[in-house]
C-alpha cells in the first residue's frame, strides 16, 4: 500500500494547506486538485487505472399509475367494506391500523416496474454552466487578491447563482409533478372519506 500527500486543497494569497491524505494500493494513478467553487477548499480528482470492471447494475423502481378503470375498481372495492372498525374505534393507533389494512386489501393499482433515469439535461442549462465557470474564475481571482470589492462581488455572484440553480430545480421538478399528476377524480374520491 502506498501513502502519499495529495495536492494542496486550500490555497489563499499567503499560504497553502493540505487537509486530506490518500492511501491506495499499487495501482497506477493520477491525482490533481480541482477548484469546485463550493468552499475555500479545492476538490481532488483521483484517477485510478487498471481497475477490474464491475457489472453495471440497472436499478428499477416500482410505481403505480392509476387510470379510470383502476380507480373505478378501487371505488367499487371500498364500497363493499364495513367501516365500523375504523370510525367506531376511539384508539387512534387501532383506527389507523384498521384503515391501512382495509386500504391495502382494496388496493387495485398494479405495480409497474420501470428503469430509473436521472435526466438533469433540463435542469442544467448552458447559462448555468457558463455561470459556474465564471464563478470558478472569480474564486481563483479572489484567492490571489486582497481586494474587498472583488470578494464582495464574488459573494453576491455566488448567492445569485445559487438562487438561479434553486429556481431551475423547482421548475424542473414542477414539470415532473405536473406530468405525473394524479387525476382530479381520484383526488376528489380520496378526500371524500
Amino acid at each position: 500500500m502506498k501513502f502519499f500527500f495529495s495536492p494542496p486543497t486550500r490555497i489563499v494569497s499567503n499560504s497553502v494547506t493540505l487537509v486530506a491524505n490518500i492511501f491506495i494500493d499499487n495501482r497506477s494513478y493520477i491525482i490533481k486538485s480541482c477548484s469546485n467553487g463550493l468552499s475555500d477548499h479545492d476538490g481532488q480528482i483521483l484517477t485510478l487505472f487498471n481497475l477490474p470492471k464491475s457489472c453495471n447494475s440497472i436499478k428499477y423502481i416500482h410505481t403505480r399509475r392509476p387510470d379510470n378503470n383502476t380507480l373505478a375498481d378501487f371505488q367499487l372495492q371500498l364500497s363493499y367494506e364495513q367501516w365500523d372498525n375504523v370510525f367506531g374505534n376511539k384508539n387512534v393507533n387501532e383506527t389507523f391500523n384498521n384503515f391501512l389494512n382495509t386500504y391495502l386489501r382494496c388496493s387495485s393499482f398494479p405495480k409497474k416496474v420501470t428503469k430509473t433515469q436521472h435526466n438533469y439535461k433540463h435542469l442544467i442549462t448552458n447559462g448555468i454552466k457558463l455561470s459556474c465557470k465564471r464563478k470558478r474564475e472569480l474564486l481563483l481571482l479572489c484567492r490571489h487578491s486582497n481586494d474587498p470589492n472583488l470578494k464582495t462581488y464574488y459573494r453576491r455572484y455566488c448567492k445569485l447563482l445559487s438562487n438561479v440553480i434553486l429556481s431551475a430545480k423547482k421548475l424542473h421538478y414542477n414539470r415532473i409533478i405536473i406530468k405525473f399528476k394524479i387525476p382530479v377524480d381520484m383526488m376528489k374520491f380520496l378526500f371524500k372519506y
